[in-house]
C-alpha cells in the first residue's frame, strides 16, 4: 500500500491503542487493519443501514473499509479514526442511494415506453406492451443488486466492462451476479404469469 516491503505479522489485542493500529496498518500490517475493522464494523454497518437500509448496509460497509484501507496514506495520524471512517461510509452509502435512484428512473422510463416504441406491427405492439409491463413488474420484485446488474446490462445496454465500472466490481462478479439475477427474474416472470392466468381463470 505504501510501497514498503511486507513486514512480519504480529497479533493485536483489545489493549492495543488505535493510533498503533493505524500506524502499523499503514506499513502493511494486515492484522492491524483487521483489528480496526473488528472494532468499527458494528458502527459502520449501523451508519450505512440508516442511509441505505439493512439490505445493502453490509455491502456498503465492506466497500467503505476497502476504500478506507486504500486511503490510509492520506489519513492524518493525529486525527481520530472513527469519524474519518464514518465519513467514508456515509459517502459510499449516498453514492449507493444515487445509483438506486438512477435505477428507479431507468425502470420508470422502461415502463413508460408506449407500444409504438416496442414493435412496428400493431398486433405485436399489444403483446410487446403486455410483456414489457410484466417484465417491469418482475424486475421490481428483485433485490436492488439484481435490478442494478440487469438494468445496466439490458436496459442501459452497458457492456460487461462498463457494468463492472459502474457497479465498482470485477467483471467476473458482474457475470456471476447477472447469472443469478436472470434466474431469479425468470422465476419472478413465471410467478407473474401464473398469477395472471389464475386471475383470468377466475373471471
Amino acid at each position: 500500500m505504501t510501497g514498503q516491503a511486507p513486514v512480519a505479522s504480529r497479533t493485536y489485542g483489545p489493549d492495543v491503542g488505535e493510533e498503533v493500529l493505524v500506524a502499523d496498518a499503514r506499513t502493511g500490517q494486515a492484522a492491524a487493519y483487521e483489528e480496526l475493522v473488528r472494532r468499527h464494523q458494528g458502527v459502520a454497518y449501523r451508519t450505512a443501514a440508516m442511509i441505505v437500509g439493512a439490505t445493502d448496509a453490509e455491502d456498503v460497509a465492506q466497500e467503505a473499509f476497502v476504500k478506507a484501507y486504500r486511503a490510509l496514506p492520506r489519513f492524518r495520524a493525529e486525527a481520530p479514526f472513527r469519524p474519518w471512517l464514518l465519513a467514508i461510509v456515509g459517502n459510499e452509502a449516498r453514492n449507493r442511494q444515487r445509483s438506486a435512484r438512477r435505477l428507479g428512473s431507468a425502470i420508470d422510463r422502461l415502463a413508460a415506453l408506449g407500444p409504438a416504441d416496442l414493435a412496428s406491427d400493431p398486433a405485436d405492439q399489444v403483446v410487446s406492451s403486455d410483456r414489457r409491463a410484466a417484465l417491469v413488474a418482475a424486475i421490481r420484485t428483485l433485490p436492488e443488486s439484481d435490478q442494478l446488474v440487469i438494468c445496466s446490462r439490458y436496459l442501459m445496454e452497458l457492456s460487461e466492462a462498463e457494468t463492472a465500472s459502474a457497479l465498482r466490481c470485477p467483471v467476473g462478479t458482474v457475470k456471476s451476479r447477472l447469472s443469478r439475477a436472470l434466474v431469479r427474474l425468470r422465476d419472478a416472470m413465471e410467478a407473474t404469469t401464473e398469477e395472471v392466468s389464475h386471475d383470468d381463470a377466475g373471471k
